[in-house]
């Protein structure tokens, strides 16, 4: 299983999760965030906006599902065809164990199902 992370802009967010549910990725977490990248803000005139308002989505899959769940995601979260200063990263790590609350199961390895990650 895999977590990935992503740090996008806030407009884009609604878009990225119509996409991901249509590619078969319900179970999504949503969070706002402030923050700024090698940019350092943004600078206007004479004042500096140095936390830039951005969204974080993570989602937990199946090993086999993440080239495929980035894609889906890098496409909807870009800015036109080429993309734009400030579209956000995306950071993929390794999940070893999901433990569910309501059932106390536990899982391991490489397997999850989709009840499991929209509990």
């Amino acid at each position: 299983m895999i977590m990935v992370r992503a740090i996008v802009r806030p407009e884009k967010s609604d878009d990225i999760l119509a996409a991901l549910m249509d590619a078969g990725f319900p179970a999504v977490t949503k969070y706002s965030v402030a923050g700024r990248g090698k940019q350092r803000g943004i600078r206007v005139g004479d004042i500096t906006y140095d936390e830039i308002p951005k969204t974080v989505l993570l989602c937990v899959v199946n090993s086999e599902d993440k080239d495929f769940l980035i894609s889906t995601l890098m496409q909807a979260a870009r800015t036109g065809e080429k993309g734009a200063f400030g579209d956000g990263k995306v950071f993929v790590s390794e999940v070893n164990e999901v433990h569910t609350i309501s059932s106390g199961a536990m899982e391991g390895g490489d397997t999850i199902s989709q009840e499991e990650t929209a509990s």
